[in-house]
């Protein structure tokens, strides 16, 4: 069943920082990226594996198709995987610079970040960042500098909104886990922004970390003797490669779930909300950057975008399974009911 309404920042409009100059005319080709649309090989690094990266490998291929760039044709694009291991990242990273492709398009921050240390000089495309700044990608939103432009995402923000959430669904939630990934430093201020969250809502919040599938089960067991009553999931490529076995546990466990990307709702087995953005239009929306670039722009001079609408997805299975209610007040106002 398709719902639409809003649910405070869902239906807010955001500033594009690169709405203007991502339609203004193109600056004169720089001779460090200009390269024939003919000849067109572009890297990718991503932490995850390529499983979890198909419907947005898919949304950037379409982005890319509507500039021309056709895989197979006019488009090769050399596709490296870390398979959810941080320390593959950088020989993967290196790999990319010694095929000498224009564009290194990267899909989570510690993918960008080793890109980065890869190479000074190949322009470096991010799909998703959260706090691209504190992460040290780029000297400023308007003014990135250096070789790292890209699309940020705002889940440092989404705190507020994720503890609200699973308050209406949890009568008396007083204990809320956040589960983050100790290899992504982006994701200090997803756990900043959920600490603040619950300090105002008198919430206890419980940090748990997790850069493999074990510790992963680990953390759940340690949530549940914490006696932790809900789960944040920050956004993370490696928690989406392992969003199944999440999805299990908080089943298993009985607690309700909350992240910033719907592919953990639509999934099988379900989580039982996610409040965000969509990741994959910032996959095809890269697309825009790596044009610019193929024509000439210095990846410097192009502002870090951000989307402009969030939307809240439920799937009412994982309420049942879960055992709880989610109250009329919030299906109303949702984009998506999973029925």
């Amino acid at each position: 069943m398709e719902r639409s309404g809003a649910f405070g920042l869902n239906r807010r409009t955001f500033v594009r920082t690169a709405a203007g100059l991502l339609m203004s005319p193109l600056a004169k080709p720089h001779s460090a990226y200009a390269q024939s649309p003919q000849t067109v090989r572009l890297g990718l690094l991503r932490l995850a594996d390529r499983r979890s990266a198909e419907r947005y490998l898919d949304a950037l291929k379409e982005g890319l198709r509507e500039y021309g760039y056709v895989e197979g044709k006019t488009l090769a694009l050399e596709a490296r995987y870390a398979d959810g291991k941080v320390e593959r990242l950088a020989p993967l990273a290196a790999e990319l610079v010694r095929l000498r492709v224009p564009i290194i398009i990267t899909t989570d921050t510690p993918a960008t970040l080793a890109a980065r240390q890869a190479t000074a000089t190949i322009a470096i495309v991010f799909t998703t960042a959260a706090d691209p700044v504190g992460s040290g990608l780029v000297s400023s939103l308007a003014h990135p500098g250096g070789n790292t432009t890209g699309l940020s995402n705002i889940a440092g923000d989404l705190g507020s909104k994720h503890v609200e959430l699973l308050a209406a669904v949890v009568p008396g939630l007083s204990q809320v886990a956040v589960l983050i990934n100790p290899a992504n430093p982006a994701h200090r201020s997803i756990l900043n922004g959920a600490r603040a969250a619950c300090d105002h809502a008198g919430i206890i919040s419980l940090p748990f970390e997790a850069d493999t599938p074990s510790k992963i089960d680990g953390a759940f067991t340690s949530m549940v003797r914490n006696r932790a009553q809900a789960v944040i999931v920050a956004l993370d490529s490696f928690f989406s490669q392992q969003r199944r076995q999440i999805a299990e546990l908080a089943l298993k466990y009985k607690i309700p779930t909350i992240a910033a990307n719907a592919d953990y709702v639509e999934a099988e087995p379900p989580m039982l909300m996610s409040y965000g953005q969509d990741i994959a239009d910032h996959w095809r929306r890269a697309a825009a950057y790596c044009d610019k670039i193929l024509k000439g722009a210095k990846p410097g001079d192009l502002p870090v975008e951000q989307s402009e609408t969030l939307s809240l997805v439920i799937s009412l299975p994982a309420a049942r399974a879960l055992g709880v209610t989610v109250p009329y007040s919030i299906l109303v106002r949702a984009d998506r009911v999973i029925k």
